[in-house]
């Protein structure tokens, strides 16, 4: 789609919690906050000329390689929030989006996403075909303290679930969404301490694609102080979780 009017380089979006979204705690979950900043940045793309559906005439997506998250404190249920996001950087096939969530004027969460162009037919990553200048990128402005980094994952580990990927799990590019992968982690943190409201920040790395039907083992660290979950497939590791408490 062209160009919209009302595209600018820096985009805000409210949105209103609502009860489907949230913890019995009445906080907003971690999967649908994750959800709200993917929307939002999908919208941005959309305004842009950079949406998935201007990207498949060329058999492009825009797919997520690595996520870091802090959080000041959660919304709560039927609080309006902003979310404001902006492109840090677009180079070749990768770029990194930064996003910040807003209660009035308070920031409650930062967010800096590392995203890669694939190739939905050789499923390989490849320069943007589209053009993307009339995008101002801003390398100076950060929304997080700490960059995204590569999670270090242990060798030894304990097998806490084993599952199948459904139809459920698949998004419009075909394979599991990234919110299912920390869907099926936090699954198995101790409800107690997730509803607690003492998780700081919780970063992802996304390594490999996983698919309807693929066989996945999700693990965690052995080492007692360490927060470090992994879903692997064929004993090659897929995806990392690291959840600062």
């Amino acid at each position: 789609m062209p160009i919209s009017k009302d595209f600018t380089s820096i985009l805000t979006k409210d949105w209103e919690i609502n009860f489907l979204q949230c913890y019995p705690n009445m906080r907003l979950k971690y999967t649908e906050l994750c959800n709200i900043l993917q929307l939002t940045a999908a919208r941005h793309s959309e305004v842009g000329g950079i949406s998935f559906s201007d990207m498949q005439e060329f058999h492009q997506a825009w797919v997520l390689s690595r996520m870091r998250v802090e959080i000041h404190r959660m919304p709560l249920w039927k609080e309006k929030v902003t979310v404001k996001t902006w492109i840090q950087s677009l180079e070749n096939s990768r770029s990194i989006r930064c996003l910040e969530v807003f209660v009035g004027d308070e920031k409650v969460v930062g967010c800096e996403t590392f995203w890669a162009v694939l190739n939905t037919q050789t499923r390989r990553p490849e320069a943007l075909a589209l053009p993307h200048e009339h995008f101002e990128k801003f390398p100076n402005d950060r929304a997080t303290l700490q960059p995204f980094s590569k999670i270090e994952i242990e060798e030894e580990r304990l097998q806490v679930a084993e599952r199948k990927v459904q139809l459920s799990d698949l998004d419009i590019v075909n394979h599991a969404n990234n919110v299912k992968y920390l869907e099926w982690c936090l699954d198995d943190v101790d409800t107690q301490l997730l509803l607690s409201g003492k998780l700081k920040a919780f970063e992802m790395n996304f390594l490999k694609e996983v698919s309807l039907q693929d066989a996945i083992t999700i693990e965690k660290s052995n080492a007692s102080n360490a927060q470090v979950y992994s879903v692997t497939k064929d004993n090659k590791i897929c995806f990392a979780l690291a959840l600062d408490f």
